[in-house]
């Protein structure tokens, strides 16, 4: 090792045409090479990193073949493991927690069930079983688990687009189980594959717009029955339902609908605005949907309102859920359709449930396991579809009630699914008068959360591409359909993705006055530009898909610094440094294009110089001996490194 560094020195003072001066007092530190690995431990390193970042059977080493058992028991089951620390006074937390979230939930799924455009039992049903399985196997304590609004009304349009509802109900039903098991199949294989991260290719941005435009879209369909209309368009585009409500003007709208459901939407946001104003009463929006059915259901009664036009629920189904496995569609047409649905309604399940976990998980400072989410969440749609249940997940309003009734764990979920049982087996007779109008009010005030605008100008302030994500999705949403906004958002997060990866950003360096650091001159207008040198930072990994554009962005660079210079008479480049500190990796391609910029350098007299290349970049340079091209002697630890030995007038001038 002492005989090889005595050698690069020597060779380092003797390259008297590449470096100017040797003036310097000490020579630069020489930027290591890493240690070479095996094939075999670099690719388990690889994947170990990819799909088991955050080390899941770490528990397991050093523990006995029972222990280990034990342990792969509670990873599937975590109720298991913090069952055993459970008390009486979490208990009452969570079932104070329970009974509050069953008074919300209960109306909001007879509404949400009419969003998939099945019976009101079904919303009922799959509040019931999928957060008793949840309570079992996940790991939020906050979560509270039943269908969604967004859900229930992407569900609702894409089983419509293929089966009509009120021609073939039966056939309905069944492709909207086929879908909801394919949904939980979708969702298992990702937490079990650990492919958790491809959820991540749907960016925040999108995610506020498509929830904004599907809650405009929810909000637009329910006034069917805010406005007691009869015949209702089946198309969810703002301009269709606009045109479906305007027609109805004169003919179709029910004045006593119209006041029941304006009083209690009145009611009801008023609620919202007392909870929200003060957290101590979190308890009178949770209950003010309840509080209005219960009302409005009397008010129906006693006055028989039905008999003047108002539309009521009329029956829901007494007892628990049905076993539906033999209505799944195993076979035939209808099979690849409730996979396609189920993919994308589980896809966006999926999404909204992880990201309430992880929000509340981190409000009480505990983590959730991403892949373990999403397992448990798959298992409880794969048993809620062969229980008469369509696609369930968390609810964000629900979700916040739980956590500021002060609930302790996932036992909230089985507490309200305890009431949930009672209503199916006691109480379902008694939402007979109940005014569809009340249901369109109770969704109507609950989407309205899901329309984010501070963080759609918190977006345009921060990134006007993401903004436009935003914007497209939205607008997606409410001027096409729900599909058709998905498609947007999806497109435009991967066109962002695409666009940062294909144009990373490079920068001219200059040096900060009174330090040795070199920064961006545009971030830095003080910096100071090195004569007869041009340093130039390239801010991401360099592959085939980028490799070229670098290449020809450095060669704008130094053509640019070179113009400028001639027209001022000053001496021309003679050194172009690389600060390669972001870049964190290289391909072939990438190899390729600094061996071709190296040559069109020489043509031009210009040397090439390379700053801080990272362990992996370093590697691959010295084994495709682009390092013995460039010259060992040019390749620094740092920018001043570099700048010492090729200009060390300037540095020593500084």
């Amino acid at each position: 090792m002492e005989g090889r560094s005595e050698g690069w020195f020597e060779t380092k003072e003797m390259d008297i045409r590449s470096m100017p001066s040797s003036r310097h007092a000490s020579l630069p530190y020489r930027v290591g090479v890493p240690p070479k690995q095996n094939f075999w431990t670099e690719f388990s390193s690889t994947v170990k990193e990819t799909f088991f970042s955050d080390d899941p059977l770490h528990s397991f080493k050093d523990q006995s073949r029972s222990r280990k058992f034990v342990l792969g028991v509670q990873a599937v089951f975590p109720i298991l493991e913090w069952g055993k620390r459970y008390n009486l006074k979490k208990f009452k937390g969570d079932l104070i927690a329970g009974l509050t979230i069953a008074s919300l939930c209960i109306p909001q799924d007879i509404g949400y069930s009419k969003l998939a455009n099945l019976s009101p039992q079904y919303g009922l049903y799959s509040s019931f079983v999928p957060p008793m399985v949840y309570a079992l196997m996940g790991s939020s304590r906050d979560i509270a688990i039943g269908p969604v609004a967004v859900v229930s009304l992407l569900l609702g349009t894409l089983l419509q687009n293929e089966i009509d509802p009120i021609k073939h109900p039966l056939e309905y039903r069944r492709l909207a189980f086929t879908a909801t098991f394919f949904a939980g199949i979708t969702q298992a294989t990702l937490g079990i594959l650990r492919l958790g991260f491809l959820i991540d290719f749907l960016s925040h941005a999108a995610v506020v717009g498509f929830m904004g435009g599907a809650a405009i879209t929810i909000a637009l369909q329910q006034l069917k029955g805010f406005l007691g209309i009869k015949n209702f368009t089946k198309k969810t585009d703002i301009i269709s339902v606009m045109q479906s409500i305007f027609s109805s003007a004169y003919h179709g709208w029910n004045w006593p609908t119209i006041v029941i459901a304006a009083a209690f939407l009145v009611f009801l946001l008023v609620a919202k605005y007392i909870g929200k104003k003060k957290k101590k009463l979190f308890w009178v929006p949770a209950i003010a949907p309840l509080v209005s059915v219960v009302l409005s259901t009397f008010f129906v009664y006693i006055t028989h309102a039905e008999k003047k036009g108002v539309q009521i629920v009329k029956h829901i189904e007494k007892g628990i859920n049905p076993a539906s496995v033999s209505e799944i569609y195993f076979t035939g047409d209808y099979l690849l359709k409730g996979v396609r649905i189920g993919l994308v309604a589980g896809i966006i399940a999926l999404t909204e449930a992880v990201a309430i976990g992880r929000t509340f998980a981190g409000m009480k400072d505990y983590q959730i396991d991403g892949n373990k989410e999403m397992v448990a969440l798959g298992a409880m749609n794969i048993a809620g579809s062969m229980t008469s249940c369509y696609v369930a997940t968390g609810s964000f309003s629900r979700s916040a009630v739980n956590y500021m009734a002060g609930c302790q764990t996932a036992i909230s979920n089985i507490v309200m699914s305890v009431v949930v049982f009672l209503t199916l087996q006691f109480f379902t007779p008694l939402f007979k008068y109940t005014p569809n109008a009340i249901l369109s009010s109770i969704i109507i005030s609950a989407v309205i959360g899901l329309i984010d605008y501070n963080a759609a100008v918190l977006i345009w302030k921060i990134d006007k591409f993401d903004f436009i994500a935003c914007m497209g999705a939205f607008f997606g949403v409410v001027f096409a359909s729900v599909e058709i906004g998905l498609l947007i958002a999806v497109s435009i997060s991967f066109a962002k993705l695409l666009l940062q990866v294909t144009r990373p950003r490079t920068a001219i360096l200059g040096k900060i006055p009174r330090t040795n650091v070199y920064r961006n001159i545009q971030q830095y207008p003080e910096a100071s530009k090195v004569p007869g040198v041009v340093i130039v930072r390239v801010d991401s990994a360099i592959y085939f898909s980028n490799s070229n554009y670098i290449k020809e962005r450095i060669l704008r660079w130094l053509t640019a610094e070179e113009e400028q210079l001639t027209a001022a008479g000053l001496p021309k480049i003679q050194f172009l440094i690389i600060e390669m500190s972001p870049v964190t990796d290289i391909d072939t391609s990438g190899i390729h294009a600094l061996e071709e910029l190296l040559r069109t350098l020489q043509k031009r007299d210009v040397e090439l110089v390379l700053a801080n290349p990272g362990p992996v970049v370093m590697d691959k340079v010295h084994a495709s001996k682009l390092a013995s091209l460039i010259g060992e002697e040019k390749i620094f630890l740092t920018v001043a490194d570099a700048i010492q030995t090729c200009s060390p007038k300037f540095a020593e001038e500084v």
